[in-house]
């Protein structure tokens, strides 16, 4: 791919109460009503809502509406769609529903084992959650019943997933890629086997012309990222890239780290990663063009958004456990949620 580094237009805001542990899960509000919000999880157990605004500076600040306990680290967390609830999955084995207008919580799905994923489903037919868990089952919620509306059996356990209107994509351990179609009930169209050797660490849909869900970006442990459509019209279209590497001592040997996140701008179609090597990039995949690449922050990035206007890159860095405990040290572990402005910056550059 080639290259491009922009210059910052501004220093990057933040949130005005730190999260209390490396952040495991991020999403923007899928719509802005009156305002922006984020949630965030931890591995400390704690779910936050922030409130997202433009100073008189001209960052984005984030500022702490309230926050609630899981009994185990936050997995993952979701919203409804009229973003009056959030979901968030713990390794309690719980799914757990917060209304944000009595501010109260309630549990609503349940797994044998920790539950890696959670998203919001609206069809024409039914709205409900979805749960993955490392128990090897994929469960759909009506949040008013305690049973599953369905259970699916997986290959194994579940590592990441992503949802996008009609569309499920569902990675697991052994590294398999199942894709389901939602309406008028969730059907598995499509498994196939992995394009990377090792472990996937995150999945992210993306949409065509049409804005229809036609593709995912899949990332991986070994520092690649797969661009991967689902009905491949030409044999070229999909592909994969290296990215998240440094050139270590040696210029011939790569530090390769991990792909942490991915997240597609709801407008231009571009997209983000970020990585174990304390950087996020930009990326055009139908060009096949970097965009951007970030300085290095001190620690890992762990997870990103991007909000439902295009304008707000959210990103969170903190120790991600990636060399071990001993690498672990609280007194200079920083875990912080960041916001940039980059609705310039993931714009795609015009064909000279």
């Amino acid at each position: 791919m080639n290259f491009y580094s922009g210059p910052d237009s501004q220093q990057d805001g933040d949130v005005n109460v730190a999260p209390d542990d490396t952040v495991s899960a991020l999403a923007f509000s899928p719509q802005r009503i009156q305002a922006d919000f984020i949630v965030s999880g931890t591995w400390g157990n704690t779910v936050s809502c922030y409130q997202v605004a433009k100073a008189i500076n001209g960052q984005w600040k984030g500022e702490l509406k309230a926050s609630h306990q899981h009994q185990s680290p936050i997995l993952d967390v979701c919203w409804s769609d009229d973003c009056t609830k959030v979901f968030s999955a713990s390794a309690d084995k719980t799914v757990k529903m917060w209304d944000l207008q009595s501010n109260q919580q309630m549990p609503v799905a349940a797994h044998d084992a920790p539950i890696k994923t959670v998203h919001w489903i609206k069809t024409n037919n039914y709205s409900c959650i979805m749960t993955s868990s490392w128990d090897r089952t994929l469960k759909f919620w009506d949040t008013r019943s305690q049973n599953p509306l369905t259970t699916i059996n997986l290959p194994e356990r579940s590592y990441c997933a992503d949802v996008l209107g009609p569309m499920a994509v569902v990675s697991t351990a052994d590294r398999a890629i199942l894709i389901y179609k939602l309406d008028p009930s969730p059907t598995l169209i499509k498994q196939s086997d992995s394009p990377f050797k090792f472990q996937h660490k995150c999945v992210s849909i993306f949409t065509d012309d049409k804005r229809e869900p036609s593709g995912y970006a899949l990332g991986s442990i070994e520092g690649r990222v797969a661009i991967q459509y689902v009905q491949q019209k030409d044999p070229k279209s999909n592909f994969t890239f290296k990215c998240h590497r440094t050139n270590g001592q040696n210029s011939s040997i790569h530090d390769i780290y991990s792909v942490n996140d991915i997240a597609f701008h709801p407008i231009y179609g571009t997209m983000a990663t970020i990585g174990s090597d304390g950087k996020y990039s930009f990326w055009d995949k139908d060009a096949r063009t970097r965009l951007k690449i970030s300085d290095q922050f001190e620690q890992p990035l762990t997870r990103c958004a991007i909000n439902s206007t295009g304008e707000i890159f959210a990103y969170a860095y903190g120790y991600d456990w990636s060399k071990g405990h001993e690498y672990s040290n609280p007194a200079t572990n920083k875990n912080k949620i960041q916001f940039h402005y980059c609705f310039e910056d993931l714009k795609p550059k015009k064909k000279s």
